[in-house]
């Protein structure tokens, strides 16, 4: 968004409560065979940016085992996308190691039931937001470290271990943030800032084996964490960012899907930015004048 139209789109909004709707073209791939015979673990895959996930990798001819902790909502999801032999889902509670080694053990049983093959590819994109100074609470702060880098990080062992064993030649890909380039006031920001640094970690210890990590950093995007803080909006418009707009969660399904691909095989211990310049070029989306 250039400057002349954030200007119109702010005296839009002065004069009328409401700003422009910004509206954006996304661009997707038709259906393809980029991940034909292969199968993907999605943590978080019920809504937003884990479920954009997940269709595009279904889209792409993977087997998708999506977890959540809600067996209701895993239900509707995969009734509604109504893929019986291409999509399964699991309980698994994140933030609970032996929730992730049952859950896990029950990925592998799905497998082996179905004879999809192996499990080479998982997306840790579970996460919650919370845990703001001045006012955090303990229990704020283990609930978003705990869902947000425990899980992921255990999740990521027990899945790294299960690849070297069987000599599956696979990803893992992080979802991390545009708040893993910024100060940290948030126990959400310090898990982000973790995430990056155990992508690296991980990619430097399993790259020898086949095995390449990476990770996905989205900015603010329109998904239904974000909407709890905002409320229910009828255009994309964010004009204290460059992009000009919210990212959209199709946006970071592209991002994935290339990571995760041969097209991306030559990107190691990364992390691919879509912020829509927040973190990278302003700051101006985070109020740090808190205390």
């Amino acid at each position: 968004m250039n400057v002349k139209s954030k200007i119109k789109s702010i005296l839009s909004y002065l004069l009328h409560g409401e700003p422009d709707v910004y509206m954006a073209n996304i661009a997707t791939l038709s259906t393809n065979e980029l991940l034909k015979n292969r199968c993907a673990i999605v943590t978080g895959g019920t809504s937003g940016i884990g479920l954009a996930i997940t269709q595009a990798f279904l889209k792409a001819g993977a087997t998708v085992i999506i977890t959540g902790r809600n067996q209701e909502r895993l239900d509707e999801v995969v009734s509604s996308i109504n893929m019986p032999n291409r999509l399964f889902a699991l309980v698994i509670d994140n933030t609970s190691v032996c929730s992730i080694e049952k859950g896990f053990k029950e990925a592998q049983s799905i497998v082996e039931k179905n004879k999809i093959g192996v499990i080479d590819i998982l997306v840790n994109n579970a996460g919650v937001n919370g845990g703001h100074l001045p006012n955090a609470k303990e229990e704020d702060y283990d609930k978003v470290m705990n869902t947000n880098l425990k899980g992921v990080f255990f999740f990521s062992q027990i899945v790294g271990k299960y690849m070297v064993e069987k000599k599956v030649r696979g990803n893992i890909l992080n979802v991390a943030s545009s708040s893993s380039l910024r100060p940290a006031v948030s126990a959400y920001t310090i898990s982000k800032w973790g995430i990056r640094g155990l992508t690296m970690g991980l990619a430097r210890s399993l790259s020898k084996y086949g095995i390449t990590v990476n990770g996905v950093a989205p900015g603010q995007t329109l998904t239904p964490m974000m909407m709890k803080d905002i409320g229910a909006t009828k255009n994309l418009i964010k004009p204290e960012i460059p992009l000009g707009r919210w990212i959209l969660p199709e946006e970071i399904a592209n991002g994935a899907l290339f990571l995760v691909s041969d097209m991306g095989r030559s990107v190691v211990g990364d992390i691919l930015y879509m912020t829509g310049g927040a973190g990278l070029l302003s700051f101006e989306d985070v109020d740090y004048n808190i205390f």
